[in-house]
């Protein structure tokens, strides 16, 4: 069996229009310069406080808690105004559903967001577990959320992420799976080299094919299409 843990923002879903509106609200209640989508694409990926410290002037990272409180307040009443999933990536999910490859989340959106993002959009595609930033966990790229992961869907297999899905196991150990850490940030691929999995990088994201080569991500889907290729290939 072979699972697949894919990140949220900018792999799944297309949310940067939802996350600036919210950070620009806070902003503008601060009386500080917005920003267009563009360059919130350069600012995300690495949780809700770091956005907020990257999106204030030089200066002002001081405001970057009560920043961070009025995005909160913003994005929980429109984090689905213009969120939408990827063309093709419903299909990809349930193509390795269909073929019995367990499916997670794992972002450092806040949890909570992510699970009600995750519910909403693709309700009936059976994530094995939804995991997103929290205050008692590191986000990525540390490994926790993965070892985490890893913990919510054991189920008594011995998980080792870079092998074959076809390797053979000594007699002392349950069968061997196969973990892929699906992303669209240098972030993702980092996150994949720590946990020691297979990375691939969604060029479609908000980052970019160039940042995902460069990360050393060990393959590139430039479509949702090609990652059940990849995986069951």
């Amino acid at each position: 069996m072979i699972l697949a843990i894919f990140d949220l923002d900018g792999t799944i879903a297309d949310t940067i229009a939802d996350l600036g509106d919210a950070t620009n609200y806070g902003l503008r209640v601060l009386g500080h310069p917005e920003h267009d989508y563009e360059q919130y694409k350069k600012m995300v990926g690495n949780g809700a406080p770091v956005l907020c410290q990257r999106a204030l002037p030089e200066g002002f990272k001081h405001e970057a808690d009560r920043l961070h409180e009025l995005f909160r307040e913003y994005y929980a009443e429109h984090y689905l105004d213009k969120t939408a999933l990827y063309d093709g990536i419903k299909e990809a999910l349930y193509e390795l559903r269909d073929e019995d490859v367990k499916l997670t989340v794992a972002t450092n959106k806040p949890q909570d967001f992510a699970r009600d993002i995750v519910k909403a959009l693709l309700p009936d595609v059976g994530f094995e577990a939804v995991l997103g930033g929290t205050a008692e966990r590191p986000k990525k790229p540390d490994r926790a959320i993965i070892d985490e992961v890893l913990d919510c869907c054991n189920e008594g297999h011995h998980f080792i992420g870079r092998c074959a899905p076809d390797c053979v196991i000594d007699e002392h150990r349950n069968k061997i799976e196969t973990v892929y850490m699906i992303g669209d940030s240098n972030v993702d691929i980092q996150t994949a080299k720590n946990a020691e999995l297979y990375s691939i990088g969604c060029a479609w994201g908000f980052r970019g094919r160039d940042e995902l080569v460069t990360a050393g991500a060990d393959f590139i889907a430039e479509t949702p299409a090609d990652i059940p290729s990849i995986i069951l290939g």
